[in-house]
């Protein structure tokens, strides 16, 4: 029997009671975020559900009825049979209903499922990037004595980036890192999980690169940006495009107890994206591949806490640009320029000489329980609570660092007249105690 609670089905991002009740309201509130949903659609199959469920409840009511009538009917020993025939016909008209409701509802949940999360109050109004809000700068512009070199310049020269080799073995928006450009990829890999696990809190995860299409949905990469997925060509996997999808998904189906928050984790992985709607852009370089390494921060926080969670999991991003001395700027994402499942985001945004601008090198969001109602991750509140019954927790992540980025922010920042590239002291212990990369003969 189909269940007409309010909330159907756990990967709806929204109470279909509540979704009909404010449409005009949460269209308002998305503003251009929501201009792909179609809306009109939504608007008649809601009030299909209702009017169709009042009237499968109605036929459910007289079907209680009439079977209480046949009970009686051969208790006191009366022909039944007419009786027993309108029942079976009624049942018959039931499940045709149910059918028509279940069809409406898978209708319902292909469109809400594109439904963008609600911005937070505090999230400013806008259409685009130009209308997002900087918050705080850290550090200062390196001072270089002659004019800056771009990475992929200094990487080539120096022998430990090769983009031509990657063409030939995969295509366009791939590269090689060989040598001292590998180990320095490896050393700030291991830089960020160290500093996340020994001084943040984090626990550290490897979870598989492939997931299944519920984990993507649960996330919310699914079904709206499939054309952004690598995907298996006879299984239902997808290459994850960041580690966010398997870690937030390792309590899919869960309910965690309300002690146990915050569970905050940390992964290193590759991750793998299309980039389908970048075409012409960042078409040299480190910047935008389709496949990068990138140390991923995951929380699972109460309701209460999540704000609070969001700045704590900023500021450990922040931490390790601070520790390899790198200057960076916070912004607040507009309502126009925030992902589709955030409900606050932060970016950090680095500083690269060669461009003379800072470019994004973490996106640190909260999105409420929009991920949690997908992926139905609860807590359960503490015994004696007034009200226990389990809610959906508030998932948070963010870039811990995108490490290819991070290291493109070395190369141009810690360029040296001759060519070299100085490193961090924070990195030399990862390096073998090596101060500078030069070009090897």
């Amino acid at each position: 029997m189909l269940d007409f609670s309010p909330l159907h089905g756990e990967t709806c991002m929204y109470d279909l009671r509540i979704l009909r009740d404010n449409l005009d309201g949460i269209r308002e509130r998305l503003g251009p975020r929501g201009k792909d949903v179609a809306w009109e659609d939504l608007r008649k199959l809601t009030e299909d559900r209702r009017s169709r469920t009042i009237e499968v409840e109605e036929l459910r009511h007289q079907l209680k009825k009439g079977s209480d009538e046949v009970a009686r009917l051969k208790r006191e020993k009366q022909p039944a049979e007419a009786a027993m025939a309108a029942m079976k016909a009624l049942g018959d008209t039931i499940k045709g209903q149910e059918e028509q409701l279940r069809l409406i509802e898978e209708q319902l949940s292909h469109i809400a499922l594109r439904i963008p999360n609600l911005p937070h109050e505090s999230v400013p109004t806008g259409q685009d990037a130009d209308q997002n809000v900087e918050v705080r700068r850290w550090g200062s512009p390196p001072t270089l004595s002659a004019p800056a070199q771009s990475h992929w310049d200094l990487g080539e020269a120096l022998g430990i980036l090769d983009f031509d080799r990657a063409v030939r073995m995969a295509k366009a928006r791939f590269a090689v890192l060989t040598g001292l450009g590998a180990r320095l990829e490896r050393a700030l890999i291991n830089y960020m999980l160290d500093r996340h696990t020994s001084q943040h809190g984090y626990r550290e995860v490897l979870p598989p690169l492939l997931v299944n299409r519920a984990a993507m949905t649960g996330t919310g990469q699914l079904p709206k940006f499939e054309e952004d997925l690598f995907q298996m060509r006879d299984e239902e996997l997808f290459l994850i495009p960041t580690a966010e999808v398997p870690v937030t998904n390792l309590h899919r189906e869960e309910i965690v107890s309300e002690e146990a928050l915050p569970i905050r984790y940390t992964a290193y992985t590759p991750c793998f994206r299309r980039e389908a709607g970048s075409y012409g852009k960042d078409t040299r370089g480190l910047i935008r591949l389709h496949q990068f390494n990138k140390v991923e921060l995951v929380a699972f926080a109460k309701p209460e806490q999540s704000y609070e969670e969001l700045e704590r999991l900023t500021s450990h991003a922040e931490a390790i640009l601070q520790g390899l001395g790198l200057h960076y700027r916070v912004i607040t994402l507009c309502t126009g320029d925030m992902g589709f499942s955030a409900a606050k985001t932060y970016d950090i945004e680095v500083w690269l000489p060669s461009q003379h601008t800072f470019r994004e090198i973490s996106s640190c969001s909260n999105f409420e329980a929009f991920q949690a109602r997908r992926a139905n991750i609860r807590c359960r509140p503490k015994a004696g609570k007034k009200d226990s019954k389990p809610e959906f927790v508030h998932t948070l992540n963010g870039s811990g660092l995108a490490v290819g980025r991070t290291l493109v922010a070395i190369l141009e920042n810690y360029q040296q007249p001759d060519g070299s590239v100085a490193i961090p002291a924070a990195l030399q212990p990862y390096m073998g105690g090596l101060q500078k990369i030069e070009r090897s003969v």
